[in-house]
């Protein structure tokens, strides 16, 4: 997982999976499984999947790159406290997943909050697991 920073100034994590890397076969199954850690978590909320694509090609002005074949969010919210109306600039979260073909690409903005890093930083960690795992705990066939 890489750490960068967007246009000089947002703090971006930004995870590139192959699709060779991952069980999961399409953004849908990525959000899916995103929504299912967001379910599971003792903070955090769900609030709504966003097609990016979809809504940036009903646009007259919209342009989307080529590589870019799906493009959605999830929005969530790990608000614990609110101490002040500013707070407010910084909430929800969401996670983006991108299609690009071969890979993945999964991305979040840094929250400015450790608990919500770390949350997102583990479920996104995480997508790369699965293939090599779930192929390795399949039976073999008997000669």
């Amino acid at each position: 997982m890489k750490q960068t920073l967007l246009q000089e100034k947002y703090p971006v994590y930004t995870l590139e999976v192959n699709k060779s890397e991952t069980s999961y076969p399409d953004v849908d199954s990525i959000i899916a499984y995103l929504r299912r850690c967001i379910d599971e978590h003792s903070i955090a909320r769900f609030i709504a999947e966003f097609d990016h694509l979809e809504h940036t090609r009903a646009l007259p002005e919209g342009h989307i790159a080529d590589d870019i074949e799906q493009a959605k969010h999830v929005v969530f919210c790990f608000g614990t406290h609110l101490p002040n109306p500013q707070v407010m600039a910084v909430r929800p979260r969401s996670i983006g997943v991108v299609d690009q073909g071969d890979r993945f690409v999964v991305s979040f903005l840094e929250a400015p909050m450790a608990l919500a890093n770390n949350a997102m930083e583990s479920w996104v960690r995480a997508l790369v697991d699965t293939a090599d795992a779930r192929r390795s705990a399949q039976p073999t066939a008997a000669a």
